[in-house]
């Protein structure tokens, strides 16, 4: 179970919502494979807890969508197919241009602070690329997104989104896609910092909707489909 390998036990009094953090960064970042059974027994003993906060964790897991319990044969986690990818991009695609319409209307203060932080992250990309670091750029690529969301102000929306960018990480990750645009990505998201940084709003929307479309493409084409 390579998964559970990289979990550590919790210092001081242990609760469902630390070992659930512990897990969803495991789930997220490829190291439970898709399908996996998840076993609240091998999980208590790993963390060194009572399996009580390891069910409660574990239930937590499963109303966020990355754990699937199946009756009479336990915890497994998120298998996704491509219907399950072109639902993600869509959700995803509805609250970014949500998040723009906040943004747009919120103030130049907003505006301002928003770009700034995307800006930040889109400079770090080139390196990453470089280095080929690609769960790093997979962080980082989500990262900027979730910051944009955020930019609307609305905590809503972020919360949602939180989760819709936790199952795209999975698509990503263990999907072991590498990324056939790497360098356009970059490109793609300098866009939409620009056109986000000029008041071309109409534009941004467009690209905003290119962007998920492409990804779509991508994701889906890596699972032979």
């Amino acid at each position: 179970m390579p998964g559970i390998d990289g979990l550590s036990a919790l210092e001081g009094r242990p609760t469902s919502v630390l070992i659930a953090d512990q897990l969803r960064e495991r789930i997220v970042d490829g190291s439970f494979s898709p399908g996996e059974q998840v076993t609240e027994a091998q999980l208590a003993a790993k963390l060194r807890v009572s399996r009580g906060p390891v069910r409660e964790a574990l239930q937590r897991l499963s109303q966020e969508g990355l754990l699937v319990s199946h009756r009479n044969r336990g915890v497994f986690v998120l298998e996704l197919t491509p219907h399950d990818v072109r639902e993600i991009y869509a959700a995803r695609q509805a609250i970014e241009l949500s998040a723009l319409d906040a943004i747009r209307y919120g103030g130049e203060d907003q505006l301002a602070s928003t770009v700034s932080k995307l800006r930040a992250i889109v400079a770090k990309m080139p390196d990453v690329v470089a280095e080929g670091n690609w769960r790093r750029l997979a962080e980082l690529d989500l990262s900027f997104h979730t910051t944009f969301v955020d930019g609307s102000g609305n905590s809503r929306l972020s919360r949602i989104y939180s989760t819709l960018a936790a199952e795209s990480r999975i698509c990503i990750m263990s999907l072991e896609v590498r990324y056939p645009r790497v360098h356009a990505l970059v490109e793609e998201h300098e866009v939409i910092v620009d056109l986000l940084d000029e008041h071309k709003f109409d534009e941004l929307h467009g690209a905003i909707v290119k962007h998920m479309a492409t990804a779509i493409a991508d994701l889906t084409a890596s699972m032979n489909v």
